[in-house]
């Protein structure tokens, strides 16, 4: 299939791209372990293993890559700027959404994530494959353009002067015993001042195959949390994993919305920086 254009929305369905399958503009990249991605996938998928998205410091274990990473990822990715992209995973869309994200820093857009992922696929019975394809090398590779990703990223120094001065709305999904403190995954616990506790995995359905709840009804409980979806939010969670599906909720909702991935690994590894602990707010 060659002629027909690409014309998807940020989320896609199962059954809307079972047509495009064979798609020569059409890239479709599988985030599941590589167990699952080895026994069966979406026919066409390209497995990307999680360590392409992200680079490891010693306070923070999911940052952005830098350039050289960044290329690296794009090769393995081979896409032109024609391309779009559609991506899942075996999580419900964690990792399928931190591809998105990155995807996104460096200014390309053409993305979809794959509501459900290989659940949903599964679930609907369309065919899966064991094989792994082959693409010829593209010539006109998509550039790494790094002038994009303020809009999508915020970075420590930033975000703690925002903190300060009250100046920005701040989605922690993580656990709630993360949240809290309860729970230790770095040398100090607890949340970031102003943060609002929405768990991510709160906006999957675990009776439909991990698709997301309807968007009415998390946006209605993240305004009962008490966020304003018309002003800026940033989110993270441990190291931008679990905030690579808010990041794409945020979107879906039309919010401007940055995703801090220095994370809890950074914050809370740093030993200057604000924390608060106890309970959520009732």
């Amino acid at each position: 299939m060659t002629e027909t254009a690409l014309d998807f929305g940020l989320l896609i369905e199962a059954e809307d791209l079972v047509p495009y399958l064979g798609h020569e503009k059409l890239r479709i990249f599988d985030l599941s372990r590589s167990s699952v991605y080895e026994q069966l996938h979406i026919p066409h998928a390209v497995h990307v293993q999680p360590k392409l998205l992200v680079r490891q410091e010693e306070q923070a274990m999911g940052l952005l890559p830098d350039q050289a990473g960044l290329e690296q990822l794009i090769q393995h990715l081979n896409i032109s700027p024609e391309h779009h992209v559609v991506v899942y995973d075996d999580e419900g869309g964690a990792w399928a959404g931190r591809l998105i994200w990155n995807l996104h820093c460096l200014g390309f857009e053409n993305t979809s994530l794959l509501n459900g992922g290989i659940h949903a696929w599964l679930g609907a019975g369309f065919p899966t494959s064991a094989d792994v394809p082959a693409f010829d090398p593209i010539e006109n590779l998509v550039q790494v353009d790094l002038s994009h990703k303020q809009n999508f990223q915020i970075e420590y120094a930033q975000l703690r002067e925002q903190v300060e001065n009250s100046q920005i709305q701040i989605w922690d999904c993580r656990t709630e015993d993360e949240y809290t403190g309860l729970r230790l995954a770095a040398r100090r616990g607890g949340h970031i001042p102003n943060a609002r506790h929405f768990e991510w995995s709160t906006a999957l359905n675990r009776q439909n195959h991990l698709k997301l709840h309807p968007l009415d009804r998390t946006q209605q409980r993240l305004e009962q949390l008490g966020f304003n979806l018309n002003e800026p939010v940033a989110v993270y969670c441990q190291s931008h994993h679990r905030s690579g599906l808010a990041y794409i909720l945020g979107r879906l909702l039309g919010w401007n919305i940055q995703a801090y991935d220095g994370a809890w690994s950074e914050w809370g590894n740093r030993l200057d920086s604000p924390v608060i602990t106890g309970e959520l707010p009732s």
